[in-house]
């Protein structure tokens, strides 16, 4: 069966993304809460497509350990949105900035051509302590929360990503090799002033923030191999070859083509599909593999054609067991660099990706350029968008 295209009026299209500095965990972004991180990224979004504030139908945002609330609705306000404007938080763990954008797109896909801001944001500085009630009145504290029944026995990440290494024969130095690609990537894409036209400067108590501060320079072979193994004894997951926790947001404006036209937008990414799915626990890192595969299906297109893959760099064994499942090069993914260089911000994450993707197709310049951003997520999931860069304005 042959894909449905959709009318002008349903057609979902990104026609702006913006997001802050990625910075480690209490670093220069550690004092502020996520609704401050993401209101500077909701306030250059309105700016740089001249969206009136009170013509935003609605404001998407995933967030996994924030303090609740709805992060989503503080932050439009903290930006200054009128109250008419609501707001919806999404959590499905580190997918979640991504999958507001993939909400966003199949409500708009829904017909009525309305517009929203969309995407992720996470202050793992800042983010609560968390308890259960104890019998006696008292607080049992936990430092992340249950992910799937216990009878699956709830793995963690870390030795979850061994065990997707084992699995999928990822050695050390595969993981090694990649993330310090990684680090290179970053600071050559920096270097080269690819980040500059996405990111939003934040102002903070001790000066304002403008930069990632996760790349290392100093990196080596030879330093990469002086890690030891973190989560198994004699394993091959490093720290490394594995992320780092940071804070960031990340947000997208997204609308109808139709209505992207009226508002003389020069171009954009299109949601030609989207995919989420669920996997074992044991091997919670590969379910972007699965989500990204049901995209391309429903899409019509293939792995082989894609120019542009962002994939969220947990760790480099699942990684790599995603791009080995999918058949897409490691060296083709990722181009600026990823999350081993550049920090994890569990519900922003995915919603960089997309960020990233509009840049670098943006810079690229080609029409049609098909793009893939993909997110495994805790307890064994999935989710992953494919995207075609468009011109989307007449001559």
């Amino acid at each position: 069966m042959a894909p449905e295209v959709l009318p002008a009026d349903r057609q979902p299209v990104i026609v702006a993304a913006r997001r802050t500095p990625v910075c480690r965990t209490n670093g220069p972004l550690g004092r502020l809460r996520a609704h401050q991180l993401l209101a500077p990224v909701l306030r250059e979004l309105l700016a740089d497509t001249g969206t009136e504030p009170a013509a935003v139908d609605d404001v998407v945002i995933g967030n996994a350990v924030g303090g609740g609330g709805n992060v989503a609705r503080l932050a439009l306000l903290e930006a200054g949105l009128p109250v008419s404007v609501p707001g919806i938080t999404v959590d499905r763990q580190c997918g979640s900035g991504l999958d507001a954008i993939v909400l966003a797109a199949r409500l708009v896909a829904a017909g009525g051509s309305p517009l929203f801001l969309a995407g992720g944001v996470e202050s793992t500085s800042t983010a609560p302590l968390r308890a259960h009630r104890t019998d006696d009145g008292g607080a049992d504290f936990y430092r992340r929360a249950q992910f799937v029944p216990a009878d699956f026995g709830d793995p963690d990440m870390g030795p979850a990503a061994e065990t997707v290494a084992q699995r999928f024969g990822i050695s050390r130095e595969r993981q090694d090799s990649f993330a310090l690609a990684s680090h290179r990537r970053a600071l050559s894409a920096a270097d080269a002033g690819h980040f500059d036209g996405e990111l939003v400067a934040v102002p903070t108590t001790s000066g304002t923030v403008a930069a990632d501060d996760g790349p290392r320079r100093g990196l080596t072979p030879a330093v990469m191999a002086r890690f030891p193994a973190v989560f198994v004894e004699g394993g091959t997951v490093t720290a490394g070859n594995s992320c780092f926790d940071a804070d960031a947001a990340s947000a997208v404006v997204m609308t109808s083509l139709e209505r992207a036209q009226a508002m003389g937008a020069a171009d954009g990414l299109v949601v030609l599909g989207t995919g989420t799915a669920g996997v074992h626990p044991e091997i919670l890192g590969v379910g972007a593999a699965t989500a990204a595969r049901d995209a391309l299906a429903g899409a019509g297109r293939t792995a082989a054609e894609l120019d542009f893959v962002e994939f969220n760099e947990a760790f480099a064994s699942q990684t790599l067991a995603c791009l080995d499942q999918l058949g897409i090069a490691p060296e083709q993914a990722n181009i600026d660099g990823g999350a081993l260089a550049l920090g994890h911000a569990y519900g922003a994450s995915g919603a960089v990706l997309v960020t990233r993707l509009l840049a670098q197709a943006r810079r690229a310049g080609t029409p049609g350029s098909l793009a893939m951003a993909m997110v495994s997520s805790a307890g064994g999931m999935g989710t992953a968008a494919l995207l075609e860069y468009r011109q989307l304005q007449d001559g």
